[in-house]
């Protein structure tokens, strides 16, 4: 998805070796979790799940939990499967990344765009530091 949205191979390959870094403990701990659909011993889909604690807000008002979907590959069935189990685990409201290429695929699933926004700060920390 990165890759499609124009993100530069070097900055992917850094992400990529960060998240592992930061992934492997809580798949351990079971922090991290999801589900693979299989077709004939071939994995077909996939989903990464992840319940964070956040503060309510008029988003999520009765609940300090907040669901973070990625890894989201292909099949709209499993997003409901994964849905379900933020739910079970407590989170009432999620988010997550989309390409331009995947958002008509969420809306249908119900997903909308919000309000949030986002910056990278290490940008301001080196015109600051200049």
């Amino acid at each position: 998805m990165f890759a499609e949205m124009g993100t530069e191979p070097a900055t992917l390959e850094i992400a990529s070796a960060s998240y592992a870094i930061w992934v492997a403990p809580q798949l351990a701990d079971g922090s991290y979790f999801g589900f693979l659909v299989e077709d004939a011993g071939v994995v077909v889909a996939g989903i990464g799940l992840k319940v964070m604690d956040f503060p309510p807000n008029p988003v999520h008002p009765e609940s300090n939990k907040r669901g973070f979907i990625s890894n989201m590959w292909v099949d709209p069935e499993l997003m409901m499967h994964g849905e379900a189990e933020l739910l079970r685990r407590g989170a009432t409201y999620a988010v997550l990344q989309a390409s331009a290429m995947g958002r008509p695929l969420y809306e249908k699933l119900g997903w909308s765009s919000t309000a949030e926004m986002g910056k990278m700060l290490g940008k301001i920390l080196d015109k600051a530091l200049e």
